[in-house]
């Protein structure tokens, strides 16, 4: 009952989302400046504010960074062993990749805080920012690897890694927490208010992305690289994190970010890069449904 009491908001934000999208309203030219604002500004809003007020026992990121390395790079190594029976070629591959590690964010946020409040929210913030650049590193090898290093640009990959707003945000919320610096003056309040608007437009903006008639293609993909995402992942996370000595709260935050739906980000890298992008766009539209149960069940299972 509090597993659906917390997560319930979260599920009806997106399916609002969806509902809106289907009137158009306020049309459809409205939402991507939404997204914009939001993954630019409010977003790294909330990280500062969370990260820079929080109390930390900085102990806790080695064994954090191995147990994310440790799941990531199992799954990884699994997918390549396997490769002739995931994809029926690179550009294939690539996106089956992108469905079983990448994440989406809004998601991972609002149920982190929904379920496990402030602390869980400042820890998931963290794990955020250690785990984005992990995932795009890790997705950009896998393309080097499937469709060879030609069509890469790895400065341009270093760019957007080092101006990714949800990584600045996260570096800048603890640098001033470990600074002791904090959020002197207004600026807590302001912070505050910019980031109390982030996970309800994030979830508004998932649900808006939704495409359920464009499902279709290959059903055996998209069931492989689900199985990847939601069983293999948060197991392997909340294995590792176990066997590292992570306390309870933590391994219930790894396991939750586990099991997120691949984010709308990775249909943008599949284009750019050269990758499935039609596979890309069923696997971000499955996941997204497939969440409203698989999520509730990892819960129920680990708290």
């Amino acid at each position: 009952m509090m597993i659906a009491s917390a997560l319930g908001p979260v599920f009806l934000l997106i399916l609002l989302g969806a509902v809106l999208n289907r009137l158009d309203f306020p049309g459809r030219t409205y939402w991507p400046g939404i997204e914009r604002l939001t993954y630019y500004v409010l977003f790294p809003a909330l990280l500062i504010h969370r990260l820079a007020l929080t109390e930390y026992a900085w102990s806790i990121l080695p064994p954090l960074i191995l147990t994310l390395v440790l799941a990531l790079g199992t799954v990884s190594l699994l997918i390549l062993l396997t490769r002739r029976w995931q994809a029926r070629d690179g550009a294939a591959l690539t996106s089956v990749y992108q469905g079983s590690v990448r994440f989406n964010t809004y998601i991972g946020l609002a149920a982190a805080d929904a379920l496990f409040g402030p602390a869980g929210l400042a820890f998931a913030a963290i794990v955020l920012g250690l785990k984005i650049p992990l995932v795009n590193i890790g997705c950009v090898l896998m393309f080097s690897l499937a469709l060879g290093d030609a069509r890469l640009d790895w400065r341009k990959v270093g760019r957007e890694l080092g101006t990714n707003p949800l990584i600045l945000g996260c570096v800048i919320g603890l640098l001033l927490n470990f600074t002791g610096i904090g959020l002197p003056g207004w600026s807590a309040d302001t912070l505050a208010f910019l980031g109390a608007t982030a996970l309800p437009l994030g979830l508004l903006a998932v649900g808006v992305a939704l495409a359920p008639r464009a499902l279709g293609g290959d059903a055996g993909a998209i069931m492989r690289a689900s199985g990847f995402k939601f069983l293999a992942m948060p197991g392997m996370l909340w294995g590792f994190a176990a066997l590292l000595g992570l306390d309870p709260l933590m391994q219930q935050v790894l396991v939750l970010l586990g099991c997120l739906p691949t984010a709308t980000s990775a249909y943008i890298l599949a284009r750019q890069l050269g990758g499935n992008a039609t596979l890309m766009a069923n696997l971000i539209t499955a996941q997204s449904l497939l969440a409203f149960v698989v999520i509730p069940l990892w819960m129920w299972v680990i708290l």
